[in-house]
């Protein structure tokens, strides 16, 4: 029996649900997805972008509690199994994320999904912003999530195709296109600039015990065989994909501020999950507690914006 109801929850308009890109902080969305459904708020419409993809492909083909109940067992023995390497397009091919998430999670075409459902990815050759809204949904996802320099692309249609976030990075123009009356967004960008420049412009001598040790993009470094296991001192320049990463962090946040101040969502849901790394998805309960906590933050607006009054009972 599938846990999501075709019909959504704001007395007669259609809730759109934008659930934006940003990799492990990404499951911070399990947390907003479950604090709306405690409320009683269940979305018409679900648009994603690349780990927003990734979660809103599972809502919207009734997989949700069964991805969240995978994510909280997630360690990073396990993440590490995933990491298939590769040096064509990028560090990490992405085939056995995706197998197994085509395998357990989501095995269906957009017209099979219980929610109307849409992802974005970027056209690498043009810059073009590309729509998924027909075909496999696991095919659309992983070209969505194909983050440059670390997953790599995908050919489909003779187009080379990466992370949508390049573009759209928290998709509430699909949202509305899809005939959203209501978009409630999650923006996972909202703190990450900030947090990036602090560690990266920290003296060394100032740099915790705890902040000295290994980081996310060590550990892959090491996996990837591209650095040995010996621990050494810190250095005063950050790795190349801590470079990298922090690039794109950056971009993304001025290209979601851009894309939103022309087409604002009705209420913006922001974690603040920018102190996790993009591989640290085996830090779930942090991400999924930050994600409830934000939508309790923002719960009157929310209210507001569905047009219920403050005591009003859940449906």
């Amino acid at each position: 029996m599938h846990e999501i109801s075709p019909k959504g929850s704001g007395d007669g308009m259609k809730i759109g649900l934008a659930l934006g890109s940003g990799a492990a902080r990404g499951w911070a969305h399990i947390g907003v997805i479950r604090a709306l459904r405690d409320e009683g708020i269940k979305p018409d419409v679900v648009a994603g972008c690349s780990i927003g993809a990734f979660v809103g492909a599972a809502l919207a083909t009734g997989n949700f509690d069964k991805l969240s109940a995978w994510i909280e067992k997630l360690g990073w023995q396990t993440v590490v199994s995933f990491l298939d390497v590769s040096f064509r397009g990028g560090l990490i091919k992405g085939d056995k994320i995706i197998a197994h998430f085509e395998r357990e999670f989501v095995d269906m075409d957009f017209s099979e999904t219980l929610l109307p459902f849409g992802c974005v990815a970027t056209e690498l050759q043009t810059g073009r912003e590309i729509w998924f809204r027909e075909g496999s949904v696991a095919k659309a996802v992983r070209a969505s999530i194909a983050l440059p320099g670390l997953f790599a692309p995908v050919i489909r249609d003779g187009r080379v195709l990466v992370d949508g976030g390049l573009v759209n990075p928290v998709p509430v123009s699909l949202c509305r296109a899809m005939g959203a009356d209501v978009v409630l967004s999650v923006d996972l960008g909202s703190d990450i600039v900030g947090r990036a420049r602090r560690r990266l412009h920290k003296p060394i001598t100032d740099l915790s015990e705890e902040e000295a040790e290994k980081s996310w993009a060590d550990r892959l470094l090491e996996r990837l065989g591209l650095k040995n296991g010996a621990k050494e001192e810190v250095q005063p320049l950050p790795s190349m994909i801590d470079v990298l990463n922090t690039t794109i962090n950056v971009m993304q946040v001025r290209i979601a501020r851009s894309r939103m101040a022309g087409d604002p969502s009705d209420v913006n849901i922001c974690p603040r999950v920018g102190q996790l790394g993009p591989m640290d998805y085996h830090r779930a309960a942090e991400a999924i507690a930050e994600g409830e906590a934000a939508v309790a933050r923002v719960m009157p607006a929310i209210r507001y914006a569905l047009g219920r009054e403050q005591g009003d009972e859940h449906e």
